[in-house]
């Protein structure tokens, strides 16, 4: 950013934009593995695992342990505090066993969302207090991006100006923080999938959305190549009755961020908002062949979208591991492929990744 006082030096925005631009190289997305102790809790108990700290390290070991073919099509992984600390069974730290298969390590760094008095139960992001200091600490323990995650919603007046603004804003200081302290900031300012809008719905509320987060971040400075976007996909809510196409979502989807998106972000990740495996996928593939010009990398950041297979496959126990991350494999690929435009489903997917991930008004 130009701007009257520069907040970060030739060598700080290079090394920036040099770490954006290796997270989304082309086939490349994020494994956001960032759910916290509760979230992680709800994954296992479908499988009938106890959600304890063992637990959660052998599962997310068979990720980050996955054949090294995985950096083929992941470029970052999004690691939770507690697992930032964690050992694989080889004894190595999770971030060194992710580094030395070239994937970028990052950090989940808000403190989740509080209530905004005066509205129609809107939230904020909380975590601006010590972020500075907890980024400057994550830097010196091998991260190199970070992810900060604001949630709006949609429902009559909603989502309202205030809540537009204030998780704009939001969003924008954490930016700014993280980018003084090295990391890569990836701005996720999520509209939830709830409720019984059209697709045009969304379309509105995304751009309205999006358009003041850049305006934000514009205001604060924020080095823009410097960053990721970590957007909704532009879908119908999940109980409208018509149903869309791929290709309806696409279009709906490249038009808004053509809107609202500057040239300079170097690439769009989308979360997977709770759609199926393979619904992700197929929308991804469809934003990548959309007939319209698309200066940023499309690409995708699931967790769910990633996972949902391998915890089926592995069900808690370790005669599965191998099960398990050849099911994760698959599904990074598809992936991978699907940020090109070139994914062809051969055959029908699997039960696990048909299956709806959607949960109401969801938390990490």
């Amino acid at each position: 950013m130009t701007h009257q006082f520069p907040g970060l030096s030739p060598e700080q925005k290079k090394e920036l934009s040099d770490i954006a631009q290796r997270i989304v190289a082309p086939g490349k997305g994020i494994l956001a593995a960032d759910e916290s102790t509760g979230t992680m809790g709800k994954r296992l108990q479908k499988i009938k695992v106890e959600n304890t700290e063992e637990t959660r390290r052998i599962f997310r070991d068979i990720l980050f342990s996955s054949d090294p073919s995985i950096a083929n099509s992941i470029g970052g992984v999004i690691f939770f505090h507690e697992t930032l600390y964690q050992k694989s069974d080889s004894g190595k730290l999770f971030p060194q066993v992710v580094k030395e298969k070239g994937i970028v390590v990052g950090i989940k760094v808000d403190k989740g969302t509080a209530g905004l008095n005066g509205t129609d139960e809107e939230t904020t992001t909380q975590g601006l207090d010590g972020l500075s200091e907890r980024c400057a600490q994550y830097k010196k323990d091998g991260c190199d991006f970070a992810k900060w995650r604001c949630v709006l919603k949609i429902s009559h007046g909603c989502p309202s100006a205030l809540a537009i603004a204030e998780n704009a804003n939001v969003l924008a200081r954490y930016a700014s923080i993280c980018q003084q302290n090295g990391l890569v900031p990836i701005v996720e300012p999520e509209i939830l999938p709830d409720g019984e809008h059209d697709l045009k719905r969304c379309q509105y509320a995304t751009e309205k959305v999006l358009a003041a987060v850049y305006k934000a971040l514009n205001d604060h400075h924020v080095y823009l190549e410097g960053t990721l976007l970590k957007p909704n996909m532009v879908t119908a809510g999940h109980s409208c009755t018509k149903k869309y196409t791929p290709e309806d979502v696409a279009l709906a989807t490249v038009t808004t961020l053509r809107r609202t998106v500057p040239a300079a972000v170097p690439g769009i990740c989308f979360l997977s908002g709770g759609q199926s495996e393979e619904e992700a996928s197929l929308n991804l593939n469809a934003m990548n062949q959309v007939p319209l010009h698309r200066p940023w990398k499309l690409t995708f950041s699931y967790g769910r979208a990633l996972q949902a297979s391998a915890l089926a496959a592995w069900v808690g126990k370790d005669a599965n591991k191998k099960a398990a991350q050849e099911a994760f494999c698959t599904r990074a690929k598809i992936n991978g492929l699907a940020s090109k435009g070139e994914y062809k489903p051969a055959t029908p997917a699997s039960q696990a990744a048909m299956q709806s991930l959607y949960t109401a008004s969801y938390v990490y």
